[in-house]
């Protein structure tokens, strides 16, 4: 699975506090499911919610809300793109510890491809990214 680490990457980037506190970023690959294509290839999907856990946040919870939804879109654009399946896609609880501090969930509901190849004897295991979408659907504007 490469998107646990792909989202904690854009968001050590995005986010100071998470760049400046690592240890207060925890993942969780939750009810995972391996989904067999039925290829011969045997190719199959991960189906899983991944569980982003901030602890002791105390910033403006927008600018981390803002980078897990544009990963989204670059990551899971099948889903977010989809009337029915975004209602889920992005779901969070927050547990307020004080009036500055709150400890934020927040659960994603992520799909990976990967394609199992043969090239004679030998069978290669590749996790494919996802399909590239018209730039148009992610153009931020500005006002």
């Amino acid at each position: 699975m490469i998107k646990p680490q792909s989202l904690r990457h854009a968001l050590n980037k995005a986010v100071p506090y998470v760049r400046d506190n690592p240890d207060k970023l925890h993942l969780f690959v939750d009810a995972g499911a391996v989904v067999a294509t039925g290829a011969s290839s045997g190719s199959w999907e991960y189906r899983y919610t991944l569980n982003v856990v901030v602890v002791d946040f105390s910033g403006n919870q927008d600018l981390l809300m803002a980078p897990v939804l544009l990963w989204l879109g670059e990551n899971q654009p099948d889903a977010i793109n989809n009337p029915e399946k975004r209602e889920k896609l992005f779901t969070f609880d927050v547990d307020i510890l004080r009036n500055d501090l709150c400890d934020i969930s927040i659960n994603l509901q992520l799909t990976e491809r990967v394609i199992v190849s043969a090239s004679g004897n030998v069978s290669s295991v590749e996790a494919v990214p996802e399909p590239e979408q018209p730039e148009e659907m992610w153009t931020v504007h500005r006002g």
